[in-house]
């Protein structure tokens, strides 16, 4: 009851004019930065952050949060409409949202999904952060090297899922997802790897460039082999409120997933160094594991849903250990921090009890920005969806800029081009030769994460493996990993001797007869 009694006191701080004000700025420009590829919420609050130096310190992080909050929403704008997402965490939004879109002419219904997954899965886990942000922040703490390995472990085994018909194939693009991960500079060691000489390397592969490509510069040469099969115009599309909102069977789909995703977001966005991106992915994957209507990848409602509640709730759940512990759980949260430090707040244990007007006010305004960001986001849908009615002749050209703009806006030089151009071929040939994308960017993102906690286990250890099947959590975790990986080979094992045991009685009745 006391949590709930400080949090009205931080809506009266909140709901102040100069305080909405401040969190409609930041929704809008949070949505703006997030449906343009290559900027991302991290660049979009470091550039507005030397701006609020002169704002009262609740306001100024109320705007900032609102930016970074909002911009998950922004993200799936152009990953739905374009196949391009806008930021890391809509990479999982293109796999359904854009065939969605484009295929089954339902782009409005598409982003309707994506905004009320965000808005559950958003208001699930400010909920948690209200009530356990202190006891989450601990419970991250406890997540070190060896349960963050374990936690990645099961993770990789998702890939799995996203296979497809063929495991070989699958197998091998996961693989080489793991290899380009891996080049660049050894982030324990400082050692070059897979470098060949070629000091652009050295730095690794660009994840937004490469990602880029892989799903929006592969669809532009679709689009070009592609153009004299489709019509100019999709005259059917649909350009109001009203005709793209869902229907309840619809909302049927979408609820459980976000539901799931939400929770399953909150507590990845309170571990450190995982992020909405890993939330998103994780989320997708653990969406497989559950009866979907269509199967994901095709459009289904439930893909869409499941990333976007994930992505949204690691975002929420981002802040219980930034306010709690003074630990950011990504880069945008480390920019937030120096914001609090500049503005002379130490956060911390002792934040709620010195501040409760900055901390309290805060995570009311993340409740305001939901609504807000929200309404926004759906007013707007009528204009977003004329994007799907441009013809195919001038959205080539279109698609084309808005790649190349978004790849050297991360890096600054032709490298991110170069690296977009050349993923982007590599992908379309993968698809036309029927091989899945999606395990490639998992295994991409998740690679680096599991080398370099593995790493800092076994260097705590020693080099032991006794570190994971120690630790009560850890232990927990890898009983987890093995039984996603024994269980599917005792069922494979079942099932065949079953059908074995089918035709050795079919061929005895055939015998006595």
């Amino acid at each position: 009851m006391e949590n709930i009694e400080l949090l009205l006191n931080g809506f009266l701080v909140a709901l102040s004019p100069g305080n909405i004000g401040a969190a409609l700025l930041g929704a809008v420009l949070g949505l703006i930065v997030g449906a343009m590829p290559g900027i991302g919420s991290l660049a979009g609050v470091a550039l507005l952050l030397p701006l609020t130096y002169k704002f009262n310190p609740t306001t100024a992080i109320i705007m900032l949060g609102a930016l970074y909050y909002s911009n998950m929403y922004g993200g799936s704008f152009s990953a739905i409409l374009l196949n391009i997402p806008g930021d890391s965490p809509a990479v999982m939004t293109a796999l359904d949202g854009y065939p969605m879109a484009k295929k089954k002419k339902r782009p409005g219904q598409a982003l309707f999904t994506a905004n009320m997954s965000s808005f559950i899965g958003g208001t699930i886990g400010m909920i948690i952060l209200t009530f356990a942000g202190p006891a989450l922040a601990d419970l991250g703490l406890k997540f070190g090297p060896s349960e963050m390995t374990a936690i990645l472990l099961i993770a990789m085994t998702s890939i799995s899922w996203l296979v497809g018909e063929n495991p070989i194939k699958g197998i091998l693009i996961t693989m080489f997802g793991i290899l380009i991960a891996s080049m660049g500079m050894d982030t324990l060691s400082g050692a070059p790897r897979y470098d060949f000489n070629n000091m652009y390397l050295l730095g690794g592969i660009p994840f937004t460039p490469f990602v880029i490509g892989t799903v929006g510069f592969s669809q532009v040469i679709s689009l070009v082999n592609e153009r004299h099969k489709m019509p100019d115009k999709n005259l059917d599309t649909k350009l109001s409120i009203k005709g793209s909102w869902l229907t309840k069977h619809d909302f049927k789909r979408l609820l459980p997933p976000a539901l799931r995703s939400g929770f399953l977001g909150t507590f990845v966005g309170v571990l450190p160094g995982a992020g909405a991106t890993t939330g998103s992915f994780m989320g997708y994957a653990m969406q497989k594991k559950f009866k979907n209507e269509e199967p994901l990848g095709t459009g289904a409602i439930e893909g869409i849903a499941a990333c976007e509640a994930a992505n949204n709730a690691a975002a929420a759940g981002a802040f219980a250990p930034l306010l709690a512990l003074g630990i950011p759980g990504s880069g945008t949260g480390a920019v937030l921090l120096g914001g609090l430090m500049m503005w002379g707040l130490s956060p911390g244990p002792l934040l709620f009890q010195n501040e409760p007007e900055f901390a309290w006010g805060l995570i009311s305004s993340l409740f305001l920005s939901n609504f807000i960001t929200l309404g926004i986001a759906i007013l707007i849908i009528p204009f977003l969806t004329k994007i799907i009615a441009v013809p195919t002749k001038y959205m080539i050209p279109i698609i084309t800029v808005v790649c190349v703009v978004g790849s050297y806006s991360t890096t600054y030089s032709m490298y991110g081009v170069f690296v977009m151009l050349v993923s982007g071929i590599f992908s379309y040939f993968l698809q036309k030769n029927n091989y899945p994308v999606a395990p490639m960017l998992l295994s991409f993102v998740l690679a680096p994460l599991l080398e370099s906690n593995m790493r800092k286990a076994f260097i705590i250890s020693g080099g032991s493996l006794d570190i994971f099947f120690t630790r009560p959590i850890t232990l927990f975790l890898m009983i987890i990993f093995l039984s996603l990986i024994i269980v599917p080979i005792v069922r494979s094992i079942f099932r065949k001797s079953e059908v074995h045991k089918g035709k050795e009685d079919q061929k005895d009745k055939k015998d006595i007869i």
